[in-house]
């Protein structure tokens, strides 16, 4: 008999742990990102896009709230970064904490499926778990930095909009992202290869030369990000949705392109407007065409089940000592 070797688990503790270190260095590695992009509007720093955001609400949604200790270290550690911190962290680190967690909460009362693979849920997405949710770590951090008069009051709307458009469009474009890579499998060889490959070169090249081009012309990104949710759903929109708002964040920091000759208000609206209704339209357009095809595939299936069970009714009905000519001597 051969001998059989137990191996202990790790205990609890030391699991929980790891687990709050882990999503704490990656919070505080996707804060760091997103500083890396601020931008300055009438002297008030602001980041376009919070990645910090959506990686928690996709923590919480997929681990659930023992990752919340994480969270909130690591919104710690980004506020250590950025200097000694004051009084007022202690509101911030809460508010940054707090948001995602409610998030969290609203998007399990509605039934919130992490596929994304209905309207109900891109819907929900977007208006509980970013706008909504998202209001609460925008209001409680302005007003804690007012409160301590490192903000003047002139700036206090303009600040506020700011983060509550980043930490929004933090999850609107990095959770769903973070979803599909953790549920992503790498599919069987085959022709749509080709075309993801195309896809992607074409994307790559393009999206580069209309967000440099000293003309206007950013409406260009759409019929390629059209392209890729027709295509791939929200494998292709998500990616070229990312891409295109990480690369006008860009551009609009050398102030150049299609945000060149631009005061620093008219730049941060235009980025924000245009970040805001790429997500949108990624999220939302791939939710839509991923219900449909799903419903498609129940109905193919369902007409499938129905053929079998006629053949096998028929097959049944002639095989039965009743019927016609059964028993009968040739």
């Amino acid at each position: 008999m051969a001998a059989v070797v137990g191996i202990r688990a790790w205990p609890r503790p030391v699991v929980l742990l790891c687990e709050t270190l882990l999503v704490a260095g990656c919070y505080y590695a996707a804060g760091r990102l997103g500083l890396s992009q601020q931008l300055t509007a009438d002297g008030a720093i602001v980041t376009p896009i919070w990645p910090p955001t959506g990686l928690a609400v996709a923590c919480l949604l997929l681990f659930g709230p023992r990752c919340v200790p994480g969270i909130a270290l690591g919104a710690l550690l980004v506020i250590v970064s950025l200097g000694r911190p004051g009084p007022e962290s202690v509101g911030i680190v809460a508010g940054n904490t707090v948001a995602p967690v409610c998030s969290y909460l609203m998007l399990r009362a509605v039934g919130f499926r992490v596929s994304l693979s209905r309207l109900r849920d891109g819907l929900a997405l977007v208006f509980l778990g970013a706008l909504t949710a998202m209001l609460i770590s925008s209001a409680v951090g302005v007003w804690m930095l007012v409160l301590s008069d490192k903000l003047p009051s002139s700036e206090l709307w303009l600040v506020w909009l700011a983060w509550w458009v980043g930490d929004a469009m933090g999850v609107v474009l990095v959770t769903p992202l973070l979803l599909l890579l953790y549920r992503a499998r790498l599919p069987p060889p085959s022709a749509r290869w080709t075309e993801a490959v195309g896809l992607t070169i074409v994307v790559c090249v393009l999206v580069p030369l209309i967000m440099y081009s000293s003309v206007s012309v950013l409406f260009l990104v759409y019929p390629l990000l059209i392209w890729s949710v027709l295509r791939f759903q929200l494998a292709g929109g998500i990616p070229c949705a990312l891409l295109a708002s990480v690369m006008a964040t860009v551009v609009a920091r050398e102030e150049s392109g299609a945000f060149g000759r631009l005061s620093d208000i008219e730049t941060m609206m235009r980025l924000q407007a245009f970040n805001g209704t790429l997500g949108l339209t990624a999220l939302l357009l791939s939710a839509v065409i991923s219900e449909q095809l799903n419903t498609r595939r129940s109905v193919e299936r369902a007409c499938q089940e129905l053929v079998e069970a006629l053949q096998h009714l028929n097959a049944g009905g002639s095989g039965s000592p009743g019927a016609p000519g059964a028993g009968q001597k040739s």
